[in-house]
């Protein structure tokens, strides 16, 4: 059975799921297993795994920054790395009103880390004002919070899955240089980014100060994240790991997954990227402006759906129906769901999801 996912009720024996929920739902393959399986190992508590130390030095070469550390998680390590540049009482973070830190982190930076978090409004792109940011920036007065990071998303998911200008990010580094605040970037998918961009993931961070880079979405592995910074925070960003429970032992079992996606899986994103840009002309062409794609730059689909029509519920509840095929997507909003392209989708599976989601389009359209 061909399947990218468990199969979902009311399905044969040879049913086909497309499982486009997440790109964190991917499995590693054979040769993934195998690099894991074949992996040295010390102790990381100790400092001595040398497969997780390949990794982070690996990781900060390609971010350009002199410093890397192995994380379980994307979430923690945006966390520790707010923390680490956030090390005084009474720290503001200046993050975007999308941003995943802001919404999908359970307020981590205040509830465990007393950091006040201040939004700035996002826009289509990904980006926000930097003249809102400016004038968001807190005056010295005791009254007030002390405005010390400024957080960005690239890609940035609620967006779209954009890839954030290069030229706005440039311009936000000198913004934020005159301002005297550091810069951390949540880079869940940066090398989506890169991929579409055309550019090296140091090109990208050129102007941040910290970043937290995801292995286990688009690059396939079944654990972690490293964040990069200098030495002195990555120094900081090591004791905020360990109170965190982020300290793990034999790691390299994980790590040696994140060596071989980085040799094997970051030109095969570009493969996602044509499938999620296929899908969309399709909804566009067949969902008569009543299923409405924007912009897509990377992976990720976020499809529009007009409430006088159906609901994004509904029309998830009828993609995961079929006795042969079945596509699991995730509703996004209250209007949109969304459809997320990875490594574990091959170029028969995405075809099939065309074929898929035009017919259930179809279908609701006729009612």
């Amino acid at each position: 059975m061909y399947s990218s996912g468990k199969k979902l009720e009311g399905g044969g024996e040879d049913v086909l799921v497309v499982d486009l929920r997440s790109d964190t739902v991917t499995q590693p393959g054979k040769e993934m297993r195998e690099a894991m399986a074949g992996a040295e190992v010390g102790d990381d508590i100790f400092r001595d795994d040398p497969t997780v130390l390949m990794l982070e030095k690996r990781v900060a070469n390609l971010a350009g920054k002199e410093g890397a550390l192995f994380v379980p998680s994307g979430t923690m390590g945006n966390l520790i790395c707010v923390l680490a540049h956030c090390w005084e009482r009474g720290a503001e973070l200046l993050l975007g009103d999308r941003s995943h830190i802001h919404i999908y982190e359970q307020g981590g930076v205040a509830q465990l880390g007393g950091v006040h978090p201040r939004t700035i409004k996002n826009l289509e792109d990904g980006t926000f004002s930097l003249e809102e940011l400016v004038a968001k920036v807190r005056e010295d007065d005791t009254h007030l919070p002390k405005t010390t990071l400024v957080a960005i998303e690239n890609t940035h998911n609620k967006c779209g899955g954009r890839a954030l200008p290069l030229e706005w990010l440039e311009q936000l580094g000198k913004t934020c240089k005159g301002l005297g605040l550091p810069v951390h970037c949540d880079g869940a998918r940066l090398f989506n980014a890169a991929v579409s961009q055309g550019k090296e993931i140091s090109d990208l961070l050129q102007h941040v100060d910290s970043a937290s880079l995801c292995l286990s979405k688009g690059l396939g592995c079944p654990v972690g994240s490293v964040i990069v910074g200098s030495k002195a925070l990555m120094e900081k960003a090591l004791r905020i790991r360990k109170v965190l429970g982020g300290g793990m032992r034999q790691v390299g079992i994980l790590a040696a997954a994140g060596l071989y996606a980085l040799d094997h899986q970051v030109d095969k994103l570009a493969d996602d990227h044509k499938h999620a840009q296929n899908i969309a002309a399709i909804i566009n062409t067949v969902g008569k402006n009543r299923f409405v794609v924007s912009q897509v730059d990377t992976n990720l689909v976020i499809v529009w759906v007009d409430p006088s029509l159906t609901t994004p519920s509904a029309v998830v509840a009828q993609l995961a129906t079929g006795d042969c095929l079945q596509v699991r997507a995730l509703q996004f909003t209250s209007t949109e769901l969304r459809l997320a392209f990875h490594c574990n989708i091959t170029q028969q599976m995405a075809e099939a999801a065309n074929k898929k989601v035009a017919q259930v389009i179809q279908t609701f359209l006729q009612h």
